[in-house]
């Protein structure tokens, strides 16, 4: 049984020169290899995004609803980072 499939895809120009160039610079032995990585990436970022999702946004937004006193104003966010901004320099 294959494991893997081939896939006739259809690149801007801009994007095919980048893959062309990878492979030409020896970064890369093939074309499917750079968008082999490229959805690596891609895959790697969205479970990245999910984990946020799920362990940071989900808990606040619960702990929100539970206590909205808990709540900042825009401006009070302002004042934060404007001094967090001021410590930096």
């Amino acid at each position: 049984m294959r494991t893997t499939q081939q896939l006739s895809i259809t690149l801007p120009n801009d994007m095919a020169d980048v893959v062309k160039t990878k492979v030409r610079s020896g970064e890369y032995a093939s074309e499917s290899e750079v968008i082999r990585d490229g959805l690596r990436a891609l895959m790697t970022r969205d479970r990245v995004v999910e984990n946020w999702l799920l362990n940071q946004v989900g808990p606040a937004v619960d702990a929100l609803k539970a206590d909205p006193s808990i709540a900042v104003t825009l401006d009070q966010v302002r004042t934060r980072l404007a001094a967090e901004h001021g410590k930096a320099r």
